[in-house]
């Protein structure tokens, strides 16, 4: 897929703005300082995840960020969509579901047995972009957090 591209520590002048629009968005309370030392090291080649531009890579109008696990459910190494961000000046031109639809065929071609995400459950735009996107509400389960 010509508009999904690995990140790698050039990018980071391009990607930082990306990271603070999406935070500011969603009203995340986090420093630059505290967004610049999350993804570096996964820019640097963590293999606890990765980071995806989406667009042009020296013009990118989004980007994606997965996390790397293991599930005994799905019988091996499975991934979060942790955080997946297209400016709001060129959605709804088919970027996000490209790269979403690009990336888990990478991710299955990798090995990865699922992929999964959160998704607000107030917000229905949202849900039904992951649902065109083949994602699936597991009924009775809920993604829950402990900050430590």
């Amino acid at each position: 897929m010509k508009s999904l591209h690995l990140a790698s520590p050039e990018d980071l002048p391009r990607l930082l703005p990306l990271v603070a629009a999406f935070h500011e968005h969603q009203g995340f309370n986090t420093s630059p300082e505290h967004q610049h030392n999350a993804i570096v090291p996964l820019l640097e080649g963590s293999p606890h995840g990765a980071i995806w531009l989406i667009g042009p890579r020296r013009a990118p109008v989004g980007y994606v960020v997965v996390s790397f696990g293991w599930s005994v459910e799905y019988g091996g190494m499975d991934a979060i969509v942790d955080e997946i961000f297209v400016r709001s000046a060129v959605r709804k031109r088919g970027m996000g579901s490209d790269a979403l639809n690009g990336l888990s065929k990478a991710l299955k071609d990798g090995g990865i047995k699922a992929l999964h995400l959160e998704a607000d459950q107030g917000n229905e735009t949202l849900k039904r972009f992951y649902q065109r996107c083949k994602f699936e509400t597991r009924e009775g389960y809920a993604y829950m957090s402990r900050e430590l």
